[in-house]
C-alpha cells in the first residue's frame, strides 16, 4: 500500500499550534485593564483544573500569554487634568464625524466599543493634546479636533 493512503491519525495533520503573540513595547494599562487580566489568569486556573489533556494544551498556551501580561503591566496613573493620555475618555471631530474613545492598554481595546490601545495611531495622535487643540491625523494638519476630555 502507498504511504499517502496510510495515516495514523488526523493529529499528524493538523496545523501546530503556536504561541500567542506578545506587543513589543511597554505593557502599560490601565488599573480596570490589570484587573482584567487577573480575571483571565484566574479563569484559565479553574478551567484548568477540570479540563481534559486535550483542552489543557490550549489552556496553558493562553495561560502563559496572559501570566506574561500580568507580571509585565505598569499601571498607568491618570493624565494631568485636560491633558489626553492613557485611561482618557475623548470626545473629538475628524473627517465632520463627532466621536468618542477611550484611550486604554492594549489587552483592553475594543474599538467596536470605543476603546482603542495606545499603540493604535489614532490613539498616538491624540496623547498629549488638550481641549481646544488641533492635531494631524493620516498625513493631514490639522484633522482631529479636541472637543472634551474625561478621565
Amino acid at each position: 500500500m502507498s504511504v499517502a493512503f496510510r495515516r495514523d491519525s488526523d493529529e499528524e495533520h493538523l496545523e501546530p499550534k503556536f504561541e500567542r503573540p506578545i506587543a513589543p513595547g511597554p505593557n502599560l494599562v490601565t488599573a480596570h485593564g490589570l484587573a482584567l487580566i487577573d480575571a483571565e489568569v484566574a479563569r484559565i486556573d479553574a478551567a484548568l483544573e477540570q479540563a481534559s489533556e486535550e483542552d489543557r494544551v490550549a489552556l496553558l498556551r493562553d495561560r502563559r500569554y496572559w501570566h506574561t501580561r500580568q507580571t509585565t503591566a505598569e499601571v498607568v496613573g491618570p493624565p494631568a487634568p485636560g491633558e489626553i493620555g492613557i485611561g482618557s475618555q475623548v470626545t473629538f471631530v475628524l473627517g465632520g464625524t463627532e466621536r468618542t474613545v477611550q484611550i486604554v492598554g492594549g489587552d483592553e481595546a475594543d474599538p467596536a466599543a470605543g476603546r482603542i490601545g495606545f499603540q493604535a495611531p489614532l490613539a498616538r495622535a491624540l496623547i498629549g493634546a488638550e481641549v481646544g487643540e488641533t492635531v494631524a491625523f493620516g498625513g493631514k494638519a490639522d484633522a482631529i479636533a479636541i472637543m472634551r476630555v474625561s478621565g
